[in-house]
């Protein structure tokens, strides 16, 4: 039997979620009906949206025979050295699912293996790499005709989401005639410190008015429920304040099957935290949510959504590349020049969620600036008051999600390019 590796090149908590994830069960599913014994590496590269947890995302992917965090890349992409000095089989193929086109370039020339990259918006280094897989035609278009041969439409990445499954369990706390909402206030510092208590003075407005909804928040997997509960605290967190948030306190009873925030009025946001949670987010009839991988998700599954960019505490938002990121980073200085590159940006800013960018139109309302809970609630509450306008938006979501299959077309490039070894 011939041994291949598969070397996964990835970054971010969202390209581990929304590409890796949905491809190396793809890539399991076909290798089963061939004679190869395969090995899946995956390598993460350096992200500025990481969590510094992208490793426990990636220990819970069985498909995986191994895989080497972020800050062990840089002496495994100039020297070939693992943290852990693995062993590679002279036959493999390396697939890019995130982070610089180039890195796939240099790995696979010094390791021997072709390399595909998957491409979204822009494809580099055409002249080198062997082959590309695209999420739509006009990835292609600026190529010339010559180097063509090497690309292949896979489809969007993300709307395999859609297609997803993860059993929810026996003790479900809701029934399916429950109105449910959904909030993400994200799962890094800067988002949760004004997502988590904006989202929970949201839900209380909601609650007043319409006492039957209930609410959830799925958690992201690099996140430890004490912490998210921290934001919700006064003590622990002083941008409460700032965006007219609300408090609440992490609750475990034991003969409660799952944990919740309760907020002083007794409002309960149950906490989801197994991962991924697409099936908890189709029980939900509309979620809120900052910007992100999630908005794909979400988008994907359509289900209606409303972005919140809070902005009363702009000098927090860090997360950018490149020297401006590390600039915005440095202690004592780095908020100072945060909030000027922010506020720049800002009255820049284009479409922001991914539907929206998909459809070139805002499909669903991106909320930005000093935002009132009540103002986002009165938004909410028009939309579950008027159900006709949640169709609308779930039916527009449909139209401008990518079509599913894309990771089993990838899976069958790599496949493809395995079979050149036999």
């Amino acid at each position: 039997m011939t041994s291949i590796d598969i070397l996964i090149l990835s970054n971010g908590p969202g390209e581990l979620a929304t590409w890796v994830r949905p491809v190396v069960k793809a890539l399991r599913k076909q290798l089963a009906e061939y004679p190869f014994d395969v090995r899946i590496s995956l390598v993460l590269s350096p992200c500025p949206h990481a969590s510094g947890k992208e490793g426990l995302i990636a220990a819970s992917y069985t498909e995986i025979n191994r895989f080497q965090t972020a800050e062990h890349f840089f002496p495994f992409l100039l020297w070939g050295k693992t943290a852990d000095r693995w062993d590679w089989f002279p036959k493999g193929v390396v697939l890019f699912l995130g982070g610089d086109q180039f890195f796939p370039l240099l790995i696979g020339r010094r390791m021997g293996y072709p390399t595909i990259i998957y491409a979204e918006w822009q494809a580099r280094w055409w002249r080198w790499v062997d082959w590309f897989g695209v999420m739509q035609p006009e990835v292609i278009s600026p190529i010339p005709p010559s180097y063509r041969h090497k690309f292949t439409v896979v489809g969007d990445l993300m709307a395999e989401a859609a297609t997803a499954s993860s059993p929810i369990g026996n003790h479900w706390p809701f029934t399916t005639e429950d109105e449910i909402i959904g909030l993400l206030p994200g799962s890094k510092p800067n988002k949760l410190s004004q997502g988590v208590p904006l989202t929970l003075a949201i839900a209380e407005h909601i609650h007043r008015v319409r006492p039957q909804t209930r609410f959830i928040i799925p958690v992201a997997p690099n996140l430890e429920l004490q912490t998210l509960a921290s934001y919700a605290h006064s003590k622990t967190n002083p941008v409460i304040s700032l965006v007219d948030g609300q408090t609440a306190q992490l609750k475990r009873p034991p003969q409660v099957d799952y944990p919740y925030l309760e907020t002083p009025s007794g409002l309960i946001i149950y906490l989801w935290t197994p991962f991924p949670a697409y099936e908890v987010l189709k029980q939900c009839c509309l979620c809120l949510t900052t910007i992100g991988a999630n908005t794909a998700e979400l988008g994907s599954l359509a289900i209606p959504m409303i972005i919140l960019l809070p902005t009363q505490q702009i000098n927090a938002i860090h997360t950018r590349d490149g020297l401006i990121g590390l600039l915005s980073n440095l202690p004592i200085v780095g908020g100072l020049i945060a909030g000027v590159v922010n506020r720049w940006a800002m009255e820049r800013v284009g479409l922001l969620a991914w539907p929206n960018i998909w459809a070139k139109e805002e499909v669903v309302p991106e909320l930005l600036g000093h935002l009132e809970p009540e103002a986002v609630a009165s938004l909410a509450l028009d939309w579950l008051q008027n159900p006709e306008k949640l169709s609308r938006i779930r039916e527009r979501l449909r139209q401008v999600r990518g079509q599913p299959g894309a990771a089993e077309k990838l899976a069958t490039m790599v496949i493809q390019a395995m079979e050149e070894w036999i």
